[in-house]
C-alpha cells in the first residue's frame, strides 16, 4: 500500500537514506539544520506558515520518497512570476511514488493559485538549486546537490521540461598552473594602495555579516532568478559559518573600507555528515573541530566582484591568494558550487583557475493549468 503524509519531519529527513540506501553518495545536512531551515516559525525566508509543505511517500510503511512544496514571494514579486516550487525531491526508482509525491506539490501550487512550478531549490535559487543529470559517479562537496539517475527520468516522465542549465566544479589542486595566474595585471591589483586584501577573522565574523551579504546582494543584482537576502535571512544562513570558516583560504579585499570582493571557503563537511550519518549529537562539535584538521577538500561557498569593481582581475587574484593558500594548508581538491551556462564571466574565471565540471544539473518545470 502507498501512502502520503504530510509533516512527518524524522520520515522526511530519514527518506533519502532508505530511497537510496547507505552507501549513495547522497548527504544531508545535520538534523538539527534541516528541521530549521524548513520551519516557518525560525527560517526568516518564511513570511507566513503556509509557505512551505513537507510530504513523504510511504510503501507498506515504509518512507521511500519525499518532496517540499514551497513558494519563494519575493521572487514571484521582483520576477513578476507566479510560480510555486519543489525541492527535497528523492524518491527511490518508483514511478508510483514519485508521481503521489510531484503530483501532491503540484495540487499544493494549483491550490495557491500558482501557474507554474519548478525546482529544484532547497530552498532558493541563492541555495542549491538544480537536479543531476551527469556526473553522478562524483561525490558532492558541501552545498552541492546529488541525486541518482532516475531522478531526472522520473521529472521526465512526469511531464516535467528542463531548462536553465547548470555546473558544478571541482579542481584538482595539484594540476593548477598558479603562475599563469601572474600578470602585470595582477601585480598592478597586488600593489594598488587603495585595495586592502586581508583573511576572515573569525571572532569578527558576526559583526562582518552585514556587510558580507551587502556586497553579496551588489555582485548578484543581476543575475536571473536573484533576490536579495536581507540581513536576517543571512544571518539564519550563516548561523554556524564561523565553526566551519576556514580563514586561512578565504579573502575579502576592501576599498575605502567598504567590502568590494570575497571569497569564503570552509573544509568539504560530507565525509564527516556521512560518518555520523548526519545525526547531530553531543560529540558532533568536538569531531567538526578534529576534522577541519583533517580534511583535504574545500569548497568556496560565497564569491563576489562588486559591479564597479569587475573587468578588473580581481576574481582572478582571489582565486590564485586562495588555491595557494589551499596548497598550504595541505588541501588537495576544491569543489565550486553552481554556475549557469550562460553566466560566462564566471564560467570563464573557473576554467582558468583549472576546474573541470563535477556535475551537470538543470531546472525542471511544469505548468499548472
Amino acid at each position: 500500500m502507498l501512502e502520503l503524509r504530510r509533516g512527518e519531519f524524522r520520515a522526511f529527513f530519514e527518506a533519502p537514506e532508505r530511497a537510496y540506501g547507505r552507501d549513495s553518495l547522497f548527504v544531508s545536512v545535520f538534523d538539527q539544520d534541516l528541521k530549521r531551515f524548513l520551519s516557518t516559525r525560525e527560517n526568516p525566508l518564511f513570511t507566513q506558515g503556509d509557505e512551505l509543505a513537507c510530504f513523504t511517500a510511504h510503501r507498506d510503511g515504509r518512507v521511500v520518497g519525499r518532496i517540499a512544496a514551497h513558494v519563494h514571494a519575493a521572487s514571484n514579486r521582483r520576477h513578476s512570476w507566479n510560480r510555486s516550487s519543489f525541492g527535497f525531491f528523492d524518491c527511490a526508482d518508483d514511478p508510483e511514488a514519485a508521481s503521489l509525491l510531484l503530483g501532491a506539490a503540484e495540487n499544493w501550487g494549483r491550490e495557491r493559485g500558482h501557474d507554474e512550478i519548478w525546482g529544484s531549490f532547497n530552498l532558493t535559487a541563492m541555495g542549491p538549486a538544480g537536479v543531476v543529470t551527469d556526473g553522478f559517479e562524483h561525490p558532492p562537496y558541501s552545498d552541492q546537490v546529488w541525486n541518482p539517475p532516475h531522478i531526472p527520468r522520473l521529472l521526465d516522465q512526469a511531464g516535467y521540461t528542463r531548462e536553465f542549465p547548470m555546473a558544478q566544479f571541482e579542481i584538482v589542486l595539484r594540476d593548477v598552473d598558479l603562475d599563469s595566474f601572474v600578470t602585470p595585471a595582477f601585480h598592478d591589483l597586488r600593489a594598488e594602495a587603495s585595495l586592502i586584501w586581508s583573511h576572515v577573522e573569525v571572532r569578527n565574523l558576526p559583526r562582518l555579516l552585514p556587510e558580507i551579504c551587502d556586497a553579496f546582494n551588489e555582485s548578484f543584482e543581476n543575475n536571473p532568478m536573484f533576490v536579495p537576502l536581507t540581513h536576517e535571512e543571512f544571518q539564519f544562513q550563516a548561523k554556524d559559518l564561523m565553526w566551519v570558516l576556514d580563514p586561512r583560504i578565504s579573502t575579502i579585499v576592501r576599498h575605502q573600507g567598504e567590502i568590494v570582493a570575497l571569497l569564503l571557503c570552509i573544509p568539504d563537511l560530507n565525509p564527516l555528515l556521512r560518518a555520523c550519518h548526519s545525526r547531530m549529537g553531543p560529540l558532533s562539535l568536538p569531531r567538526m573541530l578534529i576534522y577541519r584538521g583533517r580534511c583535504r577538500r574545500a569548497v568556496g561557498i560565497i564569491q563576489a566582484v562588486r559591479p564597479r569593481f569587475r573587468g578588473r582581475g580581481l576574481a582572478a587574484v582571489m582565486l590564485h591568494n586562495v588555491m595557494t593558500a589551499m596548497r598550504r594548508a595541505r588541501y588537495e581538491h576544491f569543489g565550486i558550487t553552481w554556475i549557469a551556462d550562460q553566466n560566462i564571466p564566471s564560467l570563464r574565471n573557473v576554467m582558468r583557475g583549472g576546474a573541470r565540471p563535477l556535475h551537470r544539473l538543470t531546472l525542471f518545470r511544469k505548468a499548472l493549468r
